[in-house]
């Protein structure tokens, strides 16, 4: 037995594979589900959002139990719980109903998941409003358009939803929708008192708003260049809303302009392309929440401040790309598996070579060792192409084990010793071949006619 130094060739070998399993584990990182990117730059608002199961505000009102509600609804067609906050135009809905027998029970927003259940056990109510969620049957009508959430957060109008509810429970057509918001010109005290706000402190927010402030962050991100703030609480049901987006645009030219009325946000000023858009996509998100929570107009201002900056930073409007530095990893990407193929096709090339050679390199009394080792080597390559996050560890357990084997068998180490390691090596790869689900790829059945 001699002693021999590693052969350039084969600190080439391994080198090649040490180089390709690296290229596998980036390459494989890089395949992980980060979701779908389409925004034009990145997008600096927060992750901020209206909460699914909100907590109950202190004092508000509570349901009855079921017994009560039901005797409640078999005594009257419309039954209204303290707290609830729903309206609608009675004369549409009788003749939406006609000679349909319809019974409605109305419920407070802000209530809690047994209250919400203690509400669709009562059986003989045709029709549940709960805040503005207008639910019955099998059915929950809600609105899809800009015109109908207007209607239901800025005044609490549910008339359409309720409609379109009876047509389908009537299995008929649904009448068309019809806006039943009216508006007027706000008068001269009214802007003088609005406009005289927002040029101490720019936010203007009338009694029974719950707006306490503005979210300094999101309002920051949306409107760099700042903009003014007016919260006017839900509106009463029937009648005209003062119109204060055109007066106050022609009092601060420039200046963007929020108006609330209730949960309702419109934008005013300039640069109003993106309204829209932000206002179909923030309720279209948010409204079924919003309807049956009535959140508070903090919270709702935030969340609709910060989907404004995703849509101006999303390139639709524009706006200027921010720069990004180049990722050398996306760029090298597509490069990666040709590195890796040529790696792996160069190291089998110098294994089959080293195993032709008739000295054997090593331990001479050993004289399957090499054979056996360049087998597994092989069947090693292979399988980590096939293999799967449950028996990666098992497999690189066995390349570590391989590495070792060849380390001794270059440097002359007792036969025990390299056959130990192979056999060690053996069983992590026979391991992760049973773990894979790649009978094909045990090492016995693999080397099978390899080593004969």
């Amino acid at each position: 037995m001699t002693a021999r130094r590693p052969h350039h060739r084969t600190l080439l070998r391994w080198a090649l594979l040490g180089v390709a399993a690296v290229i596998l584990v980036i390459f494989v990182q890089a395949q992980q589900q980060h979701g779908a990117d389409v925004s034009y730059g990145r997008s600096p608002a927060d992750s901020a959002t209206i909460p699914k199961n909100p907590v109950p505000r202190s004092g508000d009102p509570t349901v009855p139990s079921v017994e009560e509600m039901t005797a409640l609804v078999a005594a009257s067609p419309v039954v209204r719980l303290p707290g609830s906050i729903a309206h609608w135009d009675e004369q549409r809905v009788r003749e939406a109903a006609g000679d349909h027998p319809v019974r409605i029970l109305v419920a407070p927003p802000w209530l809690d998941e047994d209250e919400r259940r203690r509400l669709r056990e009562v059986e003989n109510a045709t029709i549940v409003v709960s805040g503005t969620d207008v639910s019955g049957d099998i059915y929950r009508a809600v609105p899809d358009d800009l015109t109908g959430w207007r209607a239901q957060f800025a005044t609490a109008d549910v008339t359409g939803p309720l409609v379109t509810l009876i047509a389908a429970l009537r299995d008929v057509p649904a009448p068309p929708d019809h806006d039943g918001l009216r508006w007027r010109e706000p008068t001269g005290p009214e802007v003088a008192a609005v406009a005289a706000d927002l040029r101490a402190k720019g936010l203007h927010a009338a009694p029974g708003a719950s707006l306490t402030g503005v979210p300094g962050k999101a309002a920051t991100t949306a409107f760099p260049d700042g903009a003014l703030y007016v919260a006017l609480p839900a509106q009463p049901f029937g009648e005209p809303l003062p119109r204060f987006g055109p007066a106050l645009t022609g009092l601060f030219p420039g200046t963007p302009i929020i108006v609330m009325y209730g949960n309702w946000i419109e934008y005013h000023g300039p640069a109003a392309d993106f309204a829209e858009v932000a206002g179909a996509s923030f309720y279209g998100h948010f409204a079924d929440r919003i309807s049956q929570y009535d959140y508070p107009q903090d919270q709702v201002l935030a969340v609709y401040l910060n989907r404004v900056t995703d849509i101006r930073y999303s390139g639709l409007f524009d706006r200027p790309l921010p720069y990004q530095p180049v990722d050398p990893l996306r760029v090298a990407l597509p490069a990666l598996p040709w590195l890796f193929a040529g790696c792996v096709a160069a190291f089998l090339a110098l294994s089959v070579r080293s195993l032709r050679r008739p000295d054997g390199m090593g331990i001479r009394q050993g004289a399957g060792a090499p054979a056996r080792l360049a087998g597994l080597t092989a069947l090693a390559v292979e399988m980590s192409l096939l293999t799967d996050a449950r028996s990666n560890p098992a497999l690189t357990r066995g390349i570590v084990k391989l590495q070792a084997a060849r380390a001794a068998l270059d440097e002359g180490l007792p036969e025990h010793h390299v056959r130990s390691l192979l056999n060690e090596a053996s069983d992590e790869l026979d391991d992760s071949a049973r773990t894979s689900g790649l009978v094909s790829y045990r090492p016995d059945l693999y080397l099978q006619g390899r080593l004969s």
